[in-house]
């Protein structure tokens, strides 16, 4: 299992970094365009190329930011639990999320497939689209497994020493 959780972390760190050239890659094509509009030659499919990048973004960053525990979360309520409970609290939300996403990753990868089959393709550049949409699946399978991860340790957090 261990095996499995260090690839996983591996993926993660990796992911993370693409998500950030993805996000500096935004940045680039959108102070290009800018630029290249002024001086009367704007990128082609730039607001594709943007759309695509901030997608990739989001999703490339996900498994990260859960690891790091930097989604919004209600903690009002949570702060006033002991820890024990906060730990089943966490347990119990990290459950019905993998339920979830395991099933938007089944699906999205579906659904990839069908756009795969259609030869859908993008308006401006013709870009297949299933391939940015195979991508964010595979985040979000990443994302999930580090949902387990999670769910493995509190697990362990609650059946250790009392």
């Amino acid at each position: 299992m261990n095996l499995i959780w260090k690839a996983t972390q591996v993926l993660r760190d990796l992911l993370k970094i693409l998500g950030a050239i993805a996000l500096m890659g935004m940045t680039l094509v959108t102070c290009a365009d800018v630029v290249g509009r002024y001086l009367g030659h704007p990128i082609f499919g730039s607001v594709e190329i943007v759309g695509f990048l901030a997608t990739l973004a989001v999703a490339l960053a996900l498994p990260y930011t859960h690891e790091m525990k930097g989604h919004i979360g209600v903690e009002i309520l949570v702060n006033t639990l002991s820890e024990k409970k906060q730990v089943v609290f966490d347990l119990c939300t990290s459950l019905i999320s993998v339920l979830l996403f395991a099933v938007v990753t089944w699906r999205m990868t579906r659904y990839a497939g069908t756009f795969r089959d259609s030869g859908e393709v993008s308006m401006s550049l013709e870009f297949p689209e299933h391939i940015i949409i195979y991508i964010t699946a595979f985040c979000f399978l990443i994302f999930t497994l580090t949902i387990i991860e999670g769910i493995f340790n509190a697990i362990k957090l609650l059946m250790g020493p009392k």
